[in-house]
C-alpha cells in the first residue's frame, strides 16, 4: 500500500488552439467553476474516439480578465501527478469570433471517470462490501496524504467531488477551492469553504487560519457516507450545521477544545450545552466493525489540533484487521448495468440534497482567499 510520490515540478502541458479536436456526448453537470461535458476525440486528432472530461472555465467577469481561482486550479494540477487525483491532460480554447467580439472560452481536459462517489452510494444497485469500503477509503487517505506532504489543502471534501473509474481507481476531484500552505506559517484563509454538510465545525466558527485538519473533517463524513449512503449531518444553517455537529460529538466548550472561545463567532452563536458525544454509538446502527468506528471517532474529533491527520488514518488498524481492503471494487462496478455507467448517475431527483452536495453552499467563487 503505496501512500505518496513527490510533484513533478517539471510537468508542463500541451496547449490546443481549438476544442473542436473534441466532439462533446452531453453535459454531465456544474463544477465549482463551470460546466463539465463528457465529449471524445475527433477522428482526426492523434488518439481518436478517446473519452475525456472537459470543464468550461465560467468567465463571471470578463472584465476582470481570467479567474483567479480557475488558475489555482490549473497551476495546483500541473503540480499533482498521483493516481488517486485526477489527470488534467490538457487546456484548450475554443475559436474567438471576432466580429461578435466573443471572447474564446476555456477547457481544461481531463482523464474520465465513469462514477462519482456521491452517484454509486445513491445508487439501489451497489453495495459495497466491508473490503470494498476499506479499498475505497484507503485511496481516498492516500490521495490526501499525497496533497497533503505537498503542502496543499482541497477545501471541498464531499462524495459529488470523489470520482471512481469504472476499474474502481478512486480520483479527488474539483480543485477549485484549492490552496497552497504552509505547516510552519499559518495564513489567514476565508472560512466560507467547504460544502455545508461537510464543513468542520472551526469554520462554522470563524477559524482563518487552518491547515490540513479541515479536509481530514470532511473525508470522516465521506467514509461514514459508505456506511449510511447519505449525508451525516445536513443542515440547512450553519447555526443549524454546529447543532448537528453536538448532537454526534459532544457539547463545544473549552474543556475538550482549548482555545475555542478565541474564534469569532464561538459567542455569537447557540451552541446545544450539556451534550454528551453519541457518534460511536449513532454509528454503530450502521458500521458494526469496531475499528471503522475508532477510526471516524479519530476523525471527528472537535479540536482540530487533535483530529487524525492523512497518515494516522493510513496507519489505523482499521486497514490492517480482516477483511483486508479489496485489491478492486470490480465485484460491485461489474453488477451494474452499462445505463449507470455515468459520471452523476442517480443524483438529478433530490432537489435538497443537489442544492447542498453538488455546490457548495453559496461561496463566492470569484474572490476566495
Amino acid at each position: 500500500m503505496t501512500r505518496t510520490e513527490t510533484l513533478d515540478k517539471d510537468y508542463s502541458y500541451p496547449y490546443c488552439n481549438d476544442v473542436s479536436k473534441y466532439e462533446i456526448i452531453f453535459k454531465i453537470g456544474q463544477g465549482t467553476f463551470g460546466e463539465v461535458f463528457k465529449a471524445k476525440s475527433s477522428n482526426t486528432s492523434t488518439s481518436p474516439g478517446k473519452t475525456v472530461a472537459l470543464k468550461k472555465i465560467l468567465m463571471d467577469n470578463e472584465q476582470e480578465g481570467f479567474p483567479i481561482t480557475a488558475l489555482r486550479e490549473i497551476k495546483i494540477l500541473q503540480l499533482l501527478r498521483h493516481e488517486n487525483i485526477v489527470t488534467l491532460h490538457e487546456i484548450c480554447r475554443s475559436k474567438a469570433q471576432a466580429m461578435r467580439k466573443f471572447k474564446p472560452s476555456i477547457f481544461l481536459v481531463f482523464e474520465f471517470c465513469e462514477h462519482d462517489l456521491a452517484g454509486l452510494l445513491r445508487n439501489q444497485e451497489v453495495k459495497f462490501t466491508s473490503a470494498e469500503k476499506k479499498r475505497i477509503a484507503h485511496q481516498l487517505f492516500n490521495g490526501l496524504h499525497y496533497i497533503h506532504k505537498n503542502k496543499i489543502l482541497h477545501r471541498d471534501m464531499k462524495t459529488a467531488n470523489i470520482l471512481i473509474t469504472k476499474g474502481g481507481i478512486l480520483k479527488l476531484a474539483d480543485f477549485g477551492l484549492a490552496r497552497a500552505f504552509s505547516f510552519r506559517d499559518r495564513v489567514k484563509y476565508t472560512n466560507r469553504v467547504v460544502t455545508l454538510w461537510y464543513r468542520p465545525p472551526e469554520l462554522l466558527l470563524g477559524e482563518r487560519e487552518y491547515g490540513p485538519e479541515v479536509d481530514m473533517w470532511g473525508a470522516g463524513c465521506i467514509v461514514a457516507e459508505l456506511w449510511t449512503g447519505t449525508p451525516l449531518m445536513q443542515g440547512s444553517t450553519e447555526q443549524e450545521q454546529l447543532k448537528l455537529i453536538c448532537n454526534f460529538c459532544g457539547s463545544i466548550t473549552p474543556e475538550v477544545w482549548p482555545g475555542v472561545t478565541k474564534l469569532d463567532l464561538y459567542r455569537n452563536m447557540q451552541l446545544p450545552e450539556n451534550k454528551t458525544r453519541k457518534l460511536k454509538e449513532r454509528l454503530r446502527h450502521f458500521a458494526r466493525d469496531h475499528h471503522a468506528l475508532d477510526l471516524l471517532d479519530k476523525l471527528f474529533i472537535l479540536d482540530p489540533s487533535k483530529r487524525a491527520n492523512s497518515e494516522d488514518a493510513l496507519d489505523h488498524d482499521f486497514f490492517w484487521t480482516d477483511p483486508m481492503p479489496a485489491e478492486n471494487l470490480n465485484e460491485t462496478l461489474s453488477k451494474l448495468r452499462s445505463s449507470n455507467f455515468d459520471m452523476f448517475s442517480g443524483r438529478n431527483n433530490n432537489r435538497r440534497y443537489n442544492s447542498h452536495v453538488s455546490g457548495a453552499s453559496n461561496i463566492s467563487h470569484s474572490k476566495v482567499f
